[in-house]
């Protein structure tokens, strides 16, 4: 099986004006990308259009990454930036609990707890699953922004502590410390909700 090219690599033919390269980019990172920022925006339709903001960003400043430059760490910079300025916008709209019916005026129905996708987990348990995935995902979004990026980034997309740091722009060990501290609150949020983590 031969071996697959770097993503640095793939984005250095994109920059030539190779499509191929950018399609095998965006197949390799969607499904992270998409994950990190579905966590911080909490309705799949936003995370949907954010992600498709992140890749447009990707082509439009394909001029700007430099090869030398790890492409996870830009292209989740791209993702954090998008995500944080869709935060400030939504800050002066008026706020919706995760368990408020999507449809005004709608006491029982689908929340926006329900429009994140499911594992399918066998129907004897999908009730406590489901109950369980609402308070981890509660305490998920009680985290302050610093602690829950880097918890996301961490355990969403799987980067290691030292690109973390260059994506949020801070010292290794204050991301280290942030995860420490989020994993911390995670577990005492759980508790609070009743669930044992």
């Amino acid at each position: 099986m031969p071996e697959q090219p770097t993503d640095e690599k793939l984005m250095a033919r994109f920059q030539t004006g190779d499509m191929r390269a950018f399609e095998v980019l965006l197949v390799r990172h969607r499904r992270g990308v998409f994950s990190f920022i579905l966590r911080f925006a909490n309705d799949r339709d936003t995370a949907e259009d954010l992600l498709q903001d992140v890749f447009m960003r990707v082509v439009d400043k394909a001029g700007s990454f430099e090869s030398r430059s790890k492409f996870t760490t830009w292209l989740y910079t791209i993702a954090r930036n998008l995500c944080i300025d869709h935060l400030r916008k939504m800050r002066h709209r008026r706020t919706l609990s995760l368990d408020q019916p999507v449809s005004p005026g709608e006491e029982s129905g689908m929340t926006l707890m329900d429009r994140i996708e499911s594992r399918n987990p066998a129907p004897d348990s999908q009730a406590h699953d489901r109950r369980v995935r609402q308070h981890i995902l509660k305490a998920i979004a009680g985290l302050s922004q610093e602690q829950r990026e880097v918890f996301l980034m961490r355990e969403e997309a799987g980067l290691p502590f030292d690109e973390i740091a260059r994506v949020v722009g801070a010292p290794t060990n204050t991301v280290k410390s942030r995860m420490r501290y989020a994993l911390q609150n995670l577990k005492a949020g759980l508790l609070a909700l009743g669930v044992e983590p």
